[in-house]
């Protein structure tokens, strides 16, 4: 009696375990680029907290130094540059603007990689892929602060499915 497999069944070992890659492989994707974005929500939330303090007690807004934020990697992390339309030392006496945004240095799945915000510079925050745009409320006169959170598009809103909830 001869022992061992024969042709047949490793054939059919060898194309389940093809099946099973074909479905593991873009879920494990999936799951890296999630894993990268991450660090979008709770940057922000850090942000909409500090401002909504600041705001309480100055009533105006102020830029990242003055309510003592530092984004992530102090504006910079392998997959990320964030920025701020408002001067990082001055106040703002309610004036809208996009006080926090983020775009990724590369490709996360669908999202693409981000062209509004770039190292050191700025200037490009109203065109970045997550933003938080900050007015007063003037409507209740009581020193309330709006926030606006938005995700530019689809594919950046599936990597980070709540962040349109923050402010909120």
């Amino acid at each position: 009696m001869k022992k061992g497999f024969t042709l047949i069944e490793l054939m059919v070992v060898v194309v389940i375990i093809g099946i099973l890659a074909a479905v593991a492989v873009p879920k494990l994707f999936g799951m890296i680029a999630k894993s990268k974005a991450s660090e979008v929500g709770p940057a922000a939330g850090t942000y909409v907290k500090l401002q909504q303090a600041y705001f309480a007690e100055q009533n105006k807004f102020g830029g990242w130094s003055m309510i003592g934020y530092t984004a992530p990697g102090s504006g910079e992390t392998t997959n990320f540059y964030y920025g701020e339309n408002f001067d990082h030392n001055t106040t703002t006496d309610n004036a809208s603007g996009v006080g926090w945004a983020a775009d990724n240095k590369v490709v996360l799945n669908d999202c693409g990689k981000g062209s509004g915000v770039t190292a050191n510079n700025a200037t490009g925050v109203t065109d970045a892929n997550w933003k938080i745009t900050v007015s007063a409320n003037t409507a209740t006169g009581n020193g309330d602060v709006n926030f606006t959170s938005v995700v530019k598009t689809t594919g950046c809103k599936a990597l980070t499915p709540t962040f349109e909830n923050i402010g909120k």
